[in-house]
């Protein structure tokens, strides 16, 4: 919970200083949404790849990768779940 302050706090803080300034923030609160969640999602590209052209089937791969946790987050409350590790044999 206190990342989600956190976050808050910093996000109060530059919209007193953009009026202090007097300037308006730079995008519209909407597409400033949707270029956060092409990041997020962009973040996941990579490695959810790899684990595809590895021969994982996609439920797999998300799960493997963290993709959903990484995109939505863990919830205040819940407990978090430390991910399971797949042993590599040699």
């Amino acid at each position: 919970m206190k990342i989600y302050l956190a976050s808050l706090a910093a996000g109060l803080l530059v919209g007193i200083v953009y009026s202090l300034l007097q300037v308006r923030s730079p995008a519209p609160p909407l597409i400033a949404l949707l270029g956060l969640l092409g990041i997020l999602v962009g973040e996941q590209i990579i490695p959810l790849g790899k684990q595809l052209l590895a021969g994982e089937r996609l439920k797999t791969a998300c799960t493997e990768t963290i993709t959903s946790a990484h995109l939505f987050g863990m919830l205040p409350g819940h407990p978090a779940k430390a991910p399971e590790k797949k042993k590599e044999t040699v």
